[in-house]
């Protein structure tokens, strides 16, 4: 498994790109040999809180977490039992799934599917679109959608449907449930 790890506005130390691949070693106890190939991880100071961004690219899944800490050490420490939890929750559910249906073989289809949020911007009189992201949508059902939402912390998620092969979204509701939008 190959680290990457970057600073920005920080100087990344032996010392901490050290710790970071101790820590972030733990996780491999997870995953299967060559299922996941590299972990990229972001290191930055804003404002004298210590932030790092961890994304775990995998078939068919993106795990990621954030976490700020006015130490980066305990920053790092915090991230990683945030991404324990996730990968444990993302295991559980799959196999939930696979016992459910047992007649699939696949427990998950291939997919680098890849959910996209821009930054929050103060709200201005004229729109602008600041960032525009592109990405392949792969087909999967609205079950396994919502978990690639919940994996990357976002409120909503866009893909396609496998059963109408029609592009979907699948958001988080204000009552913690979760809606599924499809076109007409």
């Amino acid at each position: 498994m190959k680290l990457q790890v970057r600073g920005e506005n920080i100087q990344v130390t032996a010392a901490l790109r050290d710790y970071v691949q101790k820590k972030l070693g733990r996780l491999e106890r997870y995953f299967d040999n060559g299922q996941v190939k590299e972990i990229n991880v972001t290191l930055r100071v804003l404002r004298g809180d210590g932030i790092i961004e961890v994304t775990i690219p995998m078939t068919g899944v993106l795990i990621r977490a954030e976490e700020t800490h006015e130490d980066m050490y305990a920053a790092i420490d915090l991230v990683v039992e945030k991404l324990e939890r996730q990968i444990r929750k993302y295991k559980t559910k799959i196999n939930r799934k696979q016992r459910y249906d047992s007649s699939r073989k696949v427990v998950h289809r291939q997919a680098d599917t890849v959910a996209v949020l821009a930054d929050d911007e103060e709200e201005d009189d004229e729109i602008s679109i600041v960032r525009t992201k592109r990405f392949d949508l792969k087909p999967m059902d609205a079950e396994e959608a919502v978990l690639q939402m919940d994996l990357l912390g976002h409120n909503f998620f866009v893909f396609q449907n496998s059963a109408t092969n029609e592009v979907n979204v699948v958001y988080r509701r204000n009552d913690g449930k979760f809606g599924l939008i499809e076109p007409k």
